[in-house]
Protein backbone atom coordinates (compact mmCIF):
# COMPACT_ATOMS: atom_id res chain seq x y z
CA UNK A 1 0.00 0.00 0.00
CA UNK A 2 1.30 3.47 -0.87
CA UNK A 3 0.24 6.73 0.83
CA UNK A 4 0.03 9.81 -1.40
CA UNK A 5 1.91 12.85 -0.18
CA UNK A 6 -1.28 14.94 -0.04
CA UNK A 7 -3.30 12.49 2.03
CA UNK A 8 -3.85 12.81 5.77
CA UNK A 9 -4.85 9.83 7.85
CA UNK A 10 -4.74 8.56 11.41
CA UNK A 11 -2.72 5.39 11.85
CA UNK A 12 -3.22 3.17 14.87
CA UNK A 13 -1.13 0.08 15.57
CA UNK A 14 -2.20 -2.85 17.71
CA UNK A 15 0.49 -5.42 18.41
CA UNK A 16 -0.60 -8.52 20.31
CA UNK A 17 2.25 -10.94 19.73
CA UNK A 18 5.37 -10.20 21.82
CA UNK A 19 7.51 -11.92 19.22
CA UNK A 20 6.31 -9.53 16.53
CA UNK A 21 7.54 -5.96 16.03
CA UNK A 22 6.60 -3.12 13.74
CA UNK A 23 9.29 -0.69 12.63
CA UNK A 24 10.27 1.75 9.89
CA UNK A 25 12.95 0.80 7.42
CA UNK A 26 14.75 3.07 4.99
CA UNK A 27 15.74 1.22 1.83
CA UNK A 28 18.33 3.11 -0.25
CA UNK A 29 17.83 3.37 -4.01
CA UNK A 30 20.74 3.97 -6.32
CA UNK A 31 19.23 6.60 -8.63
CA UNK A 32 16.13 7.64 -6.72
CA UNK A 33 15.17 8.73 -3.20
CA UNK A 34 15.23 6.00 -0.56
CA UNK A 35 12.07 4.04 0.11
CA UNK A 36 10.53 4.34 3.57
CA UNK A 37 8.62 1.19 4.48
CA UNK A 38 6.51 0.30 7.47
CA UNK A 39 7.30 -3.33 8.15
CA UNK A 40 6.25 -6.08 10.48
CA UNK A 41 8.88 -8.57 11.63
CA UNK A 42 8.20 -11.88 13.34
CA UNK A 43 10.15 -15.01 14.05
CA UNK A 44 9.37 -18.41 12.56
CA UNK A 45 11.70 -20.93 14.09
CA UNK A 46 15.22 -19.63 13.57
CA UNK A 47 14.23 -17.27 10.77
CA UNK A 48 12.96 -13.68 10.94
CA UNK A 49 10.41 -12.83 8.29
CA UNK A 50 9.41 -9.28 7.35
CA UNK A 51 6.16 -8.16 5.81
CA UNK A 52 5.71 -4.71 4.31
CA UNK A 53 2.57 -3.12 5.68
CA UNK A 54 2.80 0.29 4.09
CA UNK A 55 5.01 2.32 1.75
CA UNK A 56 5.53 5.76 3.32
CA UNK A 57 7.98 7.07 0.73
CA UNK A 58 5.61 9.82 -0.40
CA UNK A 59 4.26 10.64 3.06
CA UNK A 60 5.02 14.04 4.60
CA UNK A 61 8.15 14.06 6.80
CA UNK A 62 6.08 15.18 9.79
CA UNK A 63 3.87 12.08 9.46
CA UNK A 64 6.90 9.80 9.20
CA UNK A 65 8.47 11.35 12.28
CA UNK A 66 5.17 11.03 14.17
CA UNK A 67 4.95 7.31 13.31
CA UNK A 68 8.59 6.78 14.33
CA UNK A 69 7.94 8.50 17.67
CA UNK A 70 4.87 6.43 18.43
CA UNK A 71 6.61 3.18 17.51
CA UNK A 72 9.25 4.01 20.13
CA UNK A 73 6.60 4.49 22.79
CA UNK A 74 6.40 8.27 22.60
CA UNK A 75 3.48 10.62 22.02
CA UNK A 76 3.17 12.81 18.94
CA UNK A 77 1.44 16.21 18.92
CA UNK A 78 0.18 18.27 16.04
CA UNK A 79 1.44 21.59 17.50
CA UNK A 80 4.01 22.69 20.09
CA UNK A 81 1.26 24.15 22.27
CA UNK A 82 -0.20 20.67 22.70
CA UNK A 83 3.15 19.26 23.85
CA UNK A 84 4.23 22.08 26.18
CA UNK A 85 2.19 23.90 28.77
CA UNK A 86 3.83 27.17 29.86
CA UNK A 87 3.01 27.66 33.52
CA UNK A 88 5.51 30.39 34.43
CA UNK A 89 8.58 32.13 33.00
CA UNK A 90 11.35 34.11 34.72
CA UNK A 91 13.53 36.86 33.21
CA UNK A 92 17.05 35.49 32.85
CA UNK A 93 19.20 37.61 30.51
CA UNK A 94 20.29 40.27 33.02
CA UNK A 95 20.87 37.58 35.67
CA UNK A 96 23.20 35.66 33.35
CA UNK A 97 25.07 38.84 32.38
CA UNK A 98 25.73 39.96 35.97
CA UNK A 99 26.59 36.48 37.26
CA UNK A 100 28.97 36.00 34.36
CA UNK A 101 30.69 39.28 35.19
CA UNK A 102 31.02 38.38 38.89
CA UNK A 103 32.57 35.04 38.00
CA UNK A 104 34.92 36.65 35.50
CA UNK A 105 36.33 39.15 38.01
CA UNK A 106 36.68 36.42 40.65
CA UNK A 107 34.27 37.89 43.18
CA UNK A 108 32.87 34.49 44.17
CA UNK A 109 36.30 33.30 45.32
CA UNK A 110 36.85 36.56 47.21
CA UNK A 111 33.60 36.07 49.11
CA UNK A 112 34.47 32.47 49.99
CA UNK A 113 36.67 29.75 48.58
CA UNK A 114 34.14 27.01 49.21
CA UNK A 115 30.68 27.02 47.71
CA UNK A 116 27.83 27.03 50.19
CA UNK A 117 24.45 28.50 51.04
CA UNK A 118 25.93 31.62 52.65
CA UNK A 119 28.14 32.39 49.66
CA UNK A 120 25.29 31.76 47.23
CA UNK A 121 23.03 34.08 49.22
CA UNK A 122 25.75 36.76 49.27
CA UNK A 123 26.14 36.53 45.48
CA UNK A 124 22.37 36.60 45.05
CA UNK A 125 22.11 39.70 47.27
CA UNK A 126 24.74 41.49 45.17
CA UNK A 127 23.03 40.61 41.89
CA UNK A 128 19.61 41.52 43.29
CA UNK A 129 20.99 44.85 44.50
CA UNK A 130 22.05 45.64 40.94
CA UNK A 131 18.86 44.39 39.28
CA UNK A 132 16.23 45.69 41.69
CA UNK A 133 17.35 47.22 45.03
CA UNK A 134 14.99 46.30 47.85
CA UNK A 135 14.89 45.45 51.54
CA UNK A 136 16.23 42.16 52.89
CA UNK A 137 12.76 40.69 53.22
CA UNK A 138 11.74 41.75 49.71
CA UNK A 139 15.00 40.34 48.34
CA UNK A 140 14.37 37.03 50.11
CA UNK A 141 10.91 36.83 48.58
CA UNK A 142 12.26 37.61 45.11
CA UNK A 143 14.80 34.78 45.47
CA UNK A 144 12.41 32.11 46.80
CA UNK A 145 11.20 29.57 44.29
CA UNK A 146 7.53 30.18 45.19
CA UNK A 147 7.63 33.95 44.60
CA UNK A 148 10.71 34.39 42.39
CA UNK A 149 10.87 37.54 40.29
CA UNK A 150 13.84 36.34 38.17
CA UNK A 151 15.73 33.13 37.50
CA UNK A 152 18.40 34.13 40.05
CA UNK A 153 17.25 31.83 42.84
CA UNK A 154 16.87 28.88 40.48
CA UNK A 155 20.29 29.41 38.87
CA UNK A 156 21.98 29.48 42.30
CA UNK A 157 19.78 26.62 43.59
CA UNK A 158 18.66 28.58 46.66
CA UNK A 159 15.25 27.01 47.17
CA UNK A 160 13.08 28.72 49.78
CA UNK A 161 14.78 31.83 51.24
CA UNK A 162 13.71 33.55 54.45
CA UNK A 163 14.56 36.92 55.94
CA UNK A 164 16.46 35.25 58.79
CA UNK A 165 18.68 33.48 56.25
CA UNK A 166 19.54 36.86 54.75
CA UNK A 167 20.47 38.17 58.21
CA UNK A 168 22.60 35.09 58.82
CA UNK A 169 24.36 35.70 55.51
CA UNK A 170 25.19 39.26 56.59
CA UNK A 171 26.67 37.96 59.86
CA UNK A 172 28.74 35.50 57.83
CA UNK A 173 29.98 38.33 55.61
CA UNK A 174 30.87 40.45 58.66
CA UNK A 175 33.05 37.62 59.94
CA UNK A 176 34.81 37.38 56.59
CA UNK A 177 35.27 41.14 56.16
CA UNK A 178 39.03 41.16 57.03
CA UNK A 179 39.71 38.38 54.49
CA UNK A 180 37.66 40.11 51.78
CA UNK A 181 39.38 43.45 52.36
CA UNK A 182 42.85 41.89 52.31
CA UNK A 183 42.00 40.11 49.05
CA UNK A 184 40.82 43.34 47.43
CA UNK A 185 43.87 45.24 48.72
CA UNK A 186 46.27 42.63 47.34
CA UNK A 187 44.63 42.94 43.93
CA UNK A 188 44.25 46.70 43.64
CA UNK A 189 46.84 48.32 45.94
CA UNK A 190 50.55 48.67 45.34
CA UNK A 191 52.56 47.57 48.39
CA UNK A 192 55.22 50.20 47.76
CA UNK A 193 53.34 53.33 46.71
CA UNK A 194 49.64 53.81 46.38
CA UNK A 195 46.97 56.48 46.17
CA UNK A 196 43.88 55.87 48.30
CA UNK A 197 40.57 57.72 48.06
CA UNK A 198 38.60 58.23 51.26
CA UNK A 199 35.14 59.64 51.92
CA UNK A 200 32.24 59.12 54.30
CA UNK A 201 28.49 59.22 54.00
CA UNK A 202 25.51 58.35 56.18
CA UNK A 203 22.24 56.43 56.04
CA UNK A 204 19.22 56.78 58.28
CA UNK A 205 18.27 53.90 60.55
CA UNK A 206 14.85 52.41 61.19
CA UNK A 207 14.31 50.92 64.63
CA UNK A 208 16.00 51.45 67.99
CA UNK A 209 18.36 48.51 68.38
CA UNK A 210 21.41 49.67 66.40
CA UNK A 211 24.23 50.59 68.84
CA UNK A 212 25.77 53.01 66.32
CA UNK A 213 22.54 54.92 65.63
CA UNK A 214 22.71 58.58 66.65
CA UNK A 215 21.56 61.97 65.47
CA UNK A 216 24.00 63.78 63.22
CA UNK A 217 24.44 65.64 59.97
CA UNK A 218 22.07 63.86 57.61
CA UNK A 219 23.39 63.34 54.08
CA UNK A 220 20.35 61.48 52.75
CA UNK A 221 17.96 64.30 53.78
CA UNK A 222 16.16 62.26 56.44
CA UNK A 223 15.75 64.93 59.07
CA UNK A 224 14.74 63.90 62.56
CA UNK A 225 15.97 60.30 62.23
CA UNK A 226 18.97 58.58 63.70
CA UNK A 227 21.70 57.49 61.34
CA UNK A 228 24.99 55.65 61.00
CA UNK A 229 28.13 56.98 59.31
CA UNK A 230 30.37 54.76 57.22
CA UNK A 231 33.68 55.50 55.56
CA UNK A 232 34.86 53.97 52.31
CA UNK A 233 38.42 53.42 51.13
CA UNK A 234 38.94 53.08 47.39
CA UNK A 235 41.91 52.37 45.18
CA UNK A 236 43.15 54.90 42.67
CA UNK A 237 40.84 53.50 39.98
CA UNK A 238 37.80 53.85 42.29
CA UNK A 239 37.53 50.15 43.23
CA UNK A 240 36.23 49.81 46.83
CA UNK A 241 38.78 48.26 49.20
CA UNK A 242 37.41 48.60 52.74
CA UNK A 243 34.43 50.02 54.60
CA UNK A 244 33.92 50.82 58.27
CA UNK A 245 30.84 51.96 60.18
CA UNK A 246 30.93 54.76 62.77
CA UNK A 247 28.52 56.32 65.18
CA UNK A 248 25.87 58.51 63.57
CA UNK A 249 27.22 61.66 65.26
CA UNK A 250 30.84 61.10 64.18
CA UNK A 251 32.35 64.07 62.36
CA UNK A 252 34.06 63.42 59.04
CA UNK A 253 37.59 64.27 60.25
CA UNK A 254 37.27 61.89 63.22
CA UNK A 255 37.04 58.92 60.87
CA UNK A 256 40.42 59.59 59.28
CA UNK A 257 42.60 58.24 62.10
CA UNK A 258 40.81 54.87 62.08
CA UNK A 259 41.28 54.56 58.34
CA UNK A 260 44.95 55.54 58.58
CA UNK A 261 45.54 52.78 61.12
CA UNK A 262 43.77 50.31 58.87
CA UNK A 263 45.93 51.22 55.90
CA UNK A 264 49.11 50.88 57.91
CA UNK A 265 48.45 47.71 59.89
CA UNK A 266 46.09 45.63 57.80
CA UNK A 267 47.21 46.43 54.28
CA UNK A 268 50.92 46.95 55.12
CA UNK A 269 51.39 49.63 52.49
CA UNK A 270 54.67 51.50 52.93
CA UNK A 271 53.95 54.81 51.18
CA UNK A 272 50.36 56.07 51.07
CA UNK A 273 48.78 59.25 49.73
CA UNK A 274 45.30 59.82 51.15
CA UNK A 275 42.81 61.84 49.10
CA UNK A 276 39.87 63.66 50.69
CA UNK A 277 37.97 66.96 50.50
CA UNK A 278 38.59 69.90 52.83
CA UNK A 279 35.88 68.74 55.21
CA UNK A 280 37.50 65.30 55.45
CA UNK A 281 41.13 66.41 55.79
CA UNK A 282 41.23 69.75 57.64
CA UNK A 283 44.50 71.30 58.70
CA UNK A 284 44.20 70.10 62.29
CA UNK A 285 43.60 66.50 61.24
CA UNK A 286 46.51 66.62 58.81
CA UNK A 287 48.90 67.80 61.52
CA UNK A 288 47.59 65.43 64.21
CA UNK A 289 47.05 62.21 62.23
CA UNK A 290 48.64 62.23 58.78
CA UNK A 291 51.96 63.95 59.39
CA UNK A 292 52.91 61.85 62.46
CA UNK A 293 52.02 58.69 60.50
CA UNK A 294 54.23 59.68 57.58
CA UNK A 295 51.35 59.73 55.07
CA UNK A 296 51.03 62.09 52.14
CA UNK A 297 47.70 63.66 51.36
CA UNK A 298 45.74 65.53 48.73
CA UNK A 299 43.04 67.83 50.04
CA UNK A 300 41.34 71.14 49.24
CA UNK A 301 41.64 74.54 50.88
CA UNK A 302 38.72 76.22 52.57
CA UNK A 303 37.38 79.59 51.38
CA UNK A 304 39.07 81.26 54.34
CA UNK A 305 42.45 79.76 53.45
CA UNK A 306 42.07 80.79 49.81
CA UNK A 307 41.37 84.41 50.86
CA UNK A 308 44.64 84.41 52.79
CA UNK A 309 46.44 83.54 49.58
CA UNK A 310 44.77 86.43 47.76
CA UNK A 311 45.67 89.08 50.33
CA UNK A 312 48.74 89.53 52.50
CA UNK A 313 49.46 92.69 54.51
CA UNK A 314 52.67 94.55 53.63
CA UNK A 315 53.64 91.89 51.06
CA UNK A 316 52.59 90.75 47.62
CA UNK A 317 49.83 88.14 47.58
CA UNK A 318 50.81 84.55 46.94
CA UNK A 319 48.00 84.13 44.42
CA UNK A 320 46.91 86.54 41.70
CA UNK A 321 43.96 85.19 39.66
CA UNK A 322 44.71 87.56 36.78
CA UNK A 323 48.03 85.82 36.15
CA UNK A 324 46.47 82.38 35.85
CA UNK A 325 45.75 80.73 32.51
CA UNK A 326 42.18 79.36 32.32
CA UNK A 327 41.92 75.59 32.72
CA UNK A 328 45.66 75.29 33.37
CA UNK A 329 47.17 74.02 36.63
CA UNK A 330 49.71 76.25 38.38
CA UNK A 331 51.78 75.76 41.54
CA UNK A 332 51.71 78.37 44.31
CA UNK A 333 54.21 78.81 47.15
CA UNK A 334 53.04 80.38 50.40
CA UNK A 335 54.64 80.65 53.86
CA UNK A 336 51.22 79.82 55.32
CA UNK A 337 51.70 76.24 54.10
CA UNK A 338 55.35 75.27 54.57
CA UNK A 339 56.57 72.05 52.93
CA UNK A 340 53.27 71.73 51.05
CA UNK A 341 52.50 72.01 47.34
CA UNK A 342 49.55 74.21 46.43
CA UNK A 343 48.04 73.54 43.00
CA UNK A 344 45.47 76.00 41.62
CA UNK A 345 43.37 76.08 38.47
CA UNK A 346 41.21 78.93 37.21
CA UNK A 347 37.78 77.83 36.05
CA UNK A 348 36.37 80.64 33.88
CA UNK A 349 32.89 79.12 33.76
CA UNK A 350 32.62 78.99 37.53
CA UNK A 351 33.98 82.52 37.68
CA UNK A 352 31.23 83.76 35.34
CA UNK A 353 28.56 82.02 37.41
CA UNK A 354 29.89 83.64 40.60
CA UNK A 355 29.90 87.09 38.97
CA UNK A 356 26.34 86.55 37.69
CA UNK A 357 25.14 85.59 41.15
CA UNK A 358 26.85 88.58 42.70
CA UNK A 359 25.24 90.89 40.13
CA UNK A 360 21.81 89.35 40.73
CA UNK A 361 22.22 89.76 44.47
CA UNK A 362 23.24 93.43 44.04
CA UNK A 363 20.12 94.17 41.97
Amino acid sequence: MSIPASSSMDICFHVYDPAMSIHLEIIPNRNSPPAILLREAHREGRKIKRTTLCNLSKAPPALIQSIRTQLKGGVAFQTLEQAVTLCRSHPHGHVAAILGTLRKIGLLRILGRKAGQHRSLAVAAIVARIIDPASRLATARALSSESAATSLGQVLDLGHVTGNEMLGMLDWLAGRQPWIERSLASRHLDRENTLILHDVTSSHVEGRCCPLAAFGCSRDEKKGRQQIVYGLLCAQDGCPIAVEAFSGNAADPNTVFSQVQRIRKRFQVQHVALVGDWGMLPTARIREDLQPSGLDWISALTHKQIRKLLTRPNAPAALDPELLIPDQVAEVISPEFPHERLMVCLNPRLRQESQARSAAAGN
